[in-house]
C-alpha cells in the first residue's frame, strides 16, 4: 500500500523537524504518521514509509511492549472485556471533555474499538484473560507517561476530569487520587469501607483512579491472584498506604452508567472471586491501624 500525498507531506516535515533537533515536533510529527496507518523509518539519505498492523496482539501479558502516550503526561487506561458500545461511548466522553493519551486493552476481538484509534488513543489485544489484576499491571508497566488513570468502561466523563486529578498528583503530597472510595471501617472488622466522601482515604475504587506510575509498581502494584477486579483495589491501596503513599478522594466531573463488570457477571463467579480478595486483605492488613489515613 502506498502513502498519500498528505503522509509523504508529514514524512517530510518530520525530516526537517528532526534536521533542526527540534524532537517534540518530530514526534508529534511521527504519531500523526501513525494515526494514518503508516510506519516512518529513518534511512540513509530520508525515510521509508511502510503499512502500520493498527494494533498489536498479544498471547500473554509478559509479551506486552510499550504502549506510546504521545506528548501526553497521563494516559486513561482501560480494560475492555465485552460491551463495546459501552466502551465506545465511554472513550468519546474521555476525548470530549479532556486531553490525555488513551489506552485500551483489549481481551479477544476488538471489533468495532478499532474504529476509535487515533493519534492519542492506542489498543493492545490479548488473546487470553490473565485476570484483572495481571491486566491492570500490564498498563502500568507499559504505558509510557509519567501518570495513569485506571477506569472502568463504565465510568463517563461529564467535564474535564483530568485537569484538576493531574495538578493534584503534580503537588506529590499523594501517591494516587480518584473519584470513589472511603475509610475501612474499624467497627466491623475491616469488613467494609465507608465513603466519607472528599478527604484523604484509606481506599480508592478502580471506577477512577490516578497515579503516579512509578508509586504504583514501587508499592508492587496489583496482586496477580486478583482474577476478578472486585476488592482488588481495595489491596492496592493498602499497599500503597502500606508504602506510606496518601490517597485522596476528590469530586470531579464523572457519572456512573451500567456496570457491566459487577451486574452482568456470573454471580457464583464474582461472589467467590470477591471473596478471595477480600480474605487476602484481612489477612495481610487486619489490624494494621497505623498504614489508614486519620478517622473523620
Amino acid at each position: 500500500m502506498s502513502a498519500p500525498d498528505s503522509v509523504h507531506e508529514l514524512a517530510k516535515a518530520r525530516q526537517a523537524a528532526r534536521a533542526e533537533k527540534n524532537f517534540a515536533l518530530s514526534d508529534q510529527l511521527r504519531d500523526e504518521i501513525a494515526a494514518q496507518g503508516f510506519e516512518v523509518v529513518d534511512v540513509a539519505g530520508g525515510y521509508e514509509l511502510r503499512p502500520k498492523k493498527r494494533f498489536p496482539t498479544y498471547e500473554s501479558t509478559r509479551d506486552i511492549r510499550p504502549i506510546n502516550s504521545g506528548k501526553y503526561e497521563i494516559t486513561v487506561a482501560m480494560i475492555i472485556n465485552g460491551f463495546h458500545d459501552d466502551a465506545v461511548k465511554t472513550i468519546a466522553t474521555i476525548k470530549e471533555f479532556s486531553q490525555c493519551a488513551i489506552a485500551l486493552l483489549v481481551l479477544g476481538d476488538p471489533g468495532i474499538l478499532v474504529n476509535e484509534l487515533d493519534a492519542r488513543t492506542s489498543l493492545v489485544q490479548l488473546t487470553e484473560d490473565f485476570g484483572w489484576g495481571e491486566n491492570a499491571n500490564a498498563l502500568l508497566r507499559n504505558v509510557t507517561s509519567e501518570f495513569i488513570v485506571i477506569m472502568d468502561p463504565s465510568t463517563r466523563f461529564t467535564g474535564d476530569a483530568i485537569t484538576p486529578v493531574l495538578a493534584e498528583l503534580k503537588k506529590r503530597e499523594f501517591v494516587a487520587v480518584g473519584w470513589r472510595g472511603g475509610l475501612i471501617n474499624l467497627e466491623d472488622e475491616w469488613r467494609s469501607v465507608d465513603d466519607k466522601g472528599a478527604g484523604e482515604v484509606d481506599v480508592l475504587f478502580s471506577y477512577f483512579i490516578a497515579m503516579h506510575r512509578e508509586d504504583a509498581l514501587a508499592a508492587r502494584g496489583f496482586s496477580n491472584r486478583a482474577l476478578y477486579y472486585r476488592n482488588a483495589d481495595i489491596e492496592f491501596s493498602l499497599n500503597l498506604r502500606h508504602s506510606n503513599g496518601r490517597l485522596l478522594q476528590m469530586d470531579l466531573p464523572l457519572e456512573q452508567d451500567r456496570h457491566h463488570g459487577y451486574h452482568d457477571t456470573d454471580p457464583e463467579y464474582r461472589d467467590a472471586q470477591s471473596k478471595k480478595n477480600y480474605d487476602r486483605i484481612l489477612e495481610r492488613f487486619r489490624g494494621k491501624t497505623a498504614i489508614l489515613s486519620p478517622r473523620r
